[in-house]
């Protein structure tokens, strides 16, 4: 039973409005009891005897909507102690006030210059804002920079966080007023990024993303042909768990730049999980919730679809840390697999499927992702890693890969040389020998290891078990005469290199250079 409280409360009417409360208990007979005091402005001692006599007989008596100056009279006599009581949330009007943050949770606006308010849809929202503002914590810890809310509010039937913003402008604000400021924009995007994806959470501190993945997969493949649904499914069931941070909502409105200070906000969404997941929910960002009407993400974003593409490209190929088109493109469109199965889902829930411009979107997520999961077998991916056909056309290709990650060790021109000369031997070799007279696919992986500086190249190939090192070395000091044409590619290689192995592991040829720098 809710007891609405109102006014005053003394020596006046205390004895009568006790006769009354008491009267509707004895009728009532409430297993709980709630009073409300949204409208109480005045307590005295005659009014908290009655609350007291009602506490003796419901202990698990609650007073809410406590204003402060009746709250500071409750405090003082004790009764925050022996019982629960609330105090009354501030109202906050967002009418008229720009909006720079939009989420599956809430909206975010500027309530004045310095402030902002995070208004969230659900109308019980007091647990979903004790949840954000434990998480934002945690990350503030980790080392992740985060504003943290300073006060809870109610707005409108629901509530609110109220965070200190001073000035901050989001990413999407400045892409769509200042596009000169686009690399800037990436970089620090993609430096942000980094830093959450290479955050450790202790255990059980965020949530599992690839759970949730798993129930958007689960509804999703009731709408797909049974082997792709099966598919999709098996594949987000591969991904291994990760201890690492993911944002799970990782758009330009939700990155601030706060004097010269680049901050991430709206934190309800943050979890763990493989960085798939959040490439998947970028994808979408950018692209996906966009792909039949662009003008979604003027919408959303606040900037054109064009804006909008160039972006992610320039992000997703920052994040890789290579301008390889087939490794953005493998990468993306694993990440599509995931961003198509979120978006199939959130449309469907949405009632997508009762209008023709909503079925068309779905039939056309449906037609791509049934297309990718035919393309790939898992969705796994290492940033600094290209897979090819092992065939001597490709070359070219791998040396401008290996080239780029080079360039970022400030490699002298001997040094380049002489990892080239290496790549192009191993790889004409697997090209060469590795499944003749059949065709397969190479790997590519590149790594540079700081303090010291050292280079490792890994090949990776499927191919026949060979060991290039076990084979003899050639006799250099023979004359021409004498000597065999051919294999001296091995022999360079191991002189070239400050290491060379080889390994064959779970059907694998695995030939590892490493050159110190």
């Amino acid at each position: 039973m809710t007891i609405e409280l109102k006014g005053r409360i003394d020596s006046n009417n205390a004895s009568t409005l006790e006769k009354e409360i008491f009267a509707r208990l004895d009728e009532e007979k409430p297993s709980e009891v709630v009073m409300d005091a949204e409208d109480l402005e005045y307590v005295s001692s005659a009014g908290l005897r009655i609350i007291l006599r009602i506490k003796k007989r419901y202990d698990n008596l609650r007073i809410v909507n406590v204003n402060t100056d009746v709250y500071d009279i409750l405090n003082m006599t004790g009764f925050t102690e022996i019982m629960t009581v609330e105090k009354a949330y501030r109202k906050v009007s967002i009418e008229g006030c720009e909006v720079i943050g939009r989420g599956a949770n809430g909206t975010i606006y500027r309530i004045d210059q310095d402030n902002v308010v995070k208004a969230y849809n659900n109308a019980d929202a007091l647990e979903d804002i004790q949840h954000e503002r434990e998480v934002a914590k945690l990350a503030l810890i980790l080392g992740i920079p985060t504003a943290i809310s300073y006060d809870v509010v109610r707005v409108g039937e629901s509530y609110g966080s109220v965070f200190e913003l001073l000035n901050a402008r989001s990413f999407s604000k400045i892409l769509a007023s200042e596009p000169d400021k686009m690399e800037w924009c990436v970089e620090e995007y993609v430096n942000l990024l980094k830093k959450i994806h290479g955050t450790v959470v202790p255990e059980g501190k965020l949530p599992d993303m690839k759970e949730t993945a798993l129930k958007w997969a689960d509804f999703t493949k009731d709408y797909l042909p049974e082997e792709s649904g099966k598919k999709l499914v098996a594949l987000i069931e591969a991904i291994p768990h990760d201890d690492h941070m993911i944002h799970g909502d990782y758009h330009t409105r939700n990155v601030e730049l706060q004097d010269d200070e680049v901050l991430l906000i709206d934190m309800d969404t943050l979890a763990v999980g493989h960085p798939i997941f959040e490439l998947g929910s970028m994808y979408n960002s950018y692209v996906g919730f966009s792909e039949m009407d662009h003008t979604v993400i003027r919408h959303f974003q606040g900037f054109d679809w064009e804006t909008g593409m160039r972006f992610w490209k320039k992000v997703l190929a920052a994040y890789l840390g290579t301008t390889n088109e087939r490794k953005i493109q493998e990468v993306e469109n694993k990440a599509r697999i995931i961003g198509y199965t979120r978006a199939i889902r959130r449309s469907i829930r949405r009632a997508g499927l009762e209008t023709e411009a909503g079925r068309a979107e779905i039939d056309h997520w449906k037609s791509e992702l049934i297309s990718l999961l035919d393309t790939y077998d898992t969705l796994l991916f290492t940033p600094y890693e290209l897979e090819l056909e092992a065939v001597q056309e490709n070359l070219e290709e791998v040396q401008d890969f290996v080239d780029e990650h080079l360039a970022t060790a400030n490699c002298s021109a001997k040094d380049r040389m002489q990892i080239g000369v290496a790549v192009e031997e191993i790889f004409i070799n697997i090209s060469s020998y590795a499944y003749n007279p059949d065709r397969g696919n190479a790997i590519v992986r590149v790594t540079v290891s700081e303090e010291p500086v050292v280079v490792t190249i890994t090949f990776l190939d499927n191919g026949v078990a060979y060991d290039p090192l076990a084979k003899k070395d050639p006799d250099v000091t023979m004359s021409a005469e004498e000597r065999q044409i051919g294999g001296l590619g091995i022999f360079m290689t191991k002189k070239l290199m400050d290491d060379v192995s080889y390994e064959y592991k779970d059907g694998q040829n695995i030939l590892t250079l490493k050159k110190n720098l």
